[in-house]
């Protein structure tokens, strides 16, 4: 506000006649910047999970069986998929990941500047790195915003991603048989979970990665990390985010798809206690994690790395003349 000041004093000292303050110009501003983060989190979400799709079918596959994990079983499953059913098989069920990622991670980033800048105004630091509670408290309610606007597509992803190509078609048709088959509300099974794991995932995920960035500037005395760092802080970003909520993760895929699994989970406790009760704390509540510890780390590298680099690219075309003002 008082650089502002001081360009309208500056301003009038030349004799320049100064424009009364346009809301409409205001409210313009805002609007593309919404635009830009929305871009900038649909096309990081879909390159990121492109990337890793084979690793995330695979990982789905372990957390709802009772198969015990190994890296050694993960690259047969993945060898026999191969063989059986083609390369492109690895992929299956990534249209409707990117169905549910395009939109989840449009407005997940979306949200998080907003409320970065809404909690700025109210903490008093706009335009600046928050404290680290604030910070923390954007990527939470970043996170569970896009998780509550988008939890069907979800549920659909995770279905495709189990079950044969013969029982599911399309996208379309798993919305239709589940509805038909189990009820609307089984479109929302394991919705507690998710929230309650997307609350420390997304937040120390955000918070994380904003930390690092800003430590960064502090010790390097550079503005803007490279991209290779930027993909080194969302690889730990990630890393820390996924193994604090890995187990709410196992719980959230087990109801997804107690309809074609042959279970019948229905609350959080019972299935944990049922997950125990059959394979353990370790091998059932954190199956799967060491190939989290690949994936995710790459998957949330690339994630961040795309959103930052695509705002400061659309930043860069506005200044130059070649997007609208």
């Amino acid at each position: 506000m008082g650089s502002e000041v001081q360009d309208q004093h500056a301003a009038l000292t030349q004799g320049e006649v100064l424009p009364r303050p346009s809301t409409q110009s205001e409210g313009l501003k805002q609007t593309s910047s919404i635009i830009n983060s929305l871009f900038s989190g649909a096309l990081a979400g879909a390159v990121a999970k492109t990337v890793v799709a084979p690793l995330d079918r695979t990982k789905i596959i372990f957390q709802v069986s009772s198969a015990r994990f190994s890296a050694k079983e993960a690259y047969r499953l993945i060898y026999r998929t191969y063989l059986k059913d083609g390369l492109f098989s690895l992929w299956r069920g990534n249209s409707a990941t990117m169905v549910r990622v395009i939109p989840y991670a449009a407005i997940q980033f979306c949200a998080h500047e907003q409320y970065k800048s809404l909690l700025g105004d109210y903490y008093g630091f706009q335009g600046k790195v928050l404290p680290p509670l604030p910070r923390l408290l954007a990527g939470s309610m970043a996170g569970t915003t896009a998780a509550m606007l988008t939890y069907p597509l979800d549920m659909v992803r995770a279905r495709m991603a189990v079950t044969p190509k013969e029982m599911y078609s399309n996208i379309l048709h798993v919305f239709v048989r589940i509805s038909r088959e189990e009820g609307l509300k089984t479109l929302y099974r394991g919705f507690t979970p998710t929230i309650l794991g997307v609350v420390p995932y997304a937040g120390l995920s955000f918070f994380t990665y904003e930390t690092l960035k800003k430590v960064h500037a502090e010790r390097s005395g550079r503005p803007q990390p490279y991209s290779f760092e930027r993909l080194a802080f969302g690889a730990c970003a990630g890393l820390i985010g996924q193994s604090a909520s890995y187990p709410l993760d196992v719980v959230r895929r087990r109801m997804q798809t107690a309809g074609v699994t042959g279970h019948t989970y229905s609350t959080i406790s019972g299935t944990m206690r049922e997950i125990v009760a059959e394979e353990g704390v370790i091998r059932g509540l954190y199956k799967g994690l060491s190939m989290n510890w690949v994936k995710g780390p790459i998957a949330v590298g690339i994630s961040f790395t795309t959103f930052d680099l695509t705002q400061i690219l659309l930043r860069k075309l506005h200044e130059m003349g070649y997007t609208s003002r």
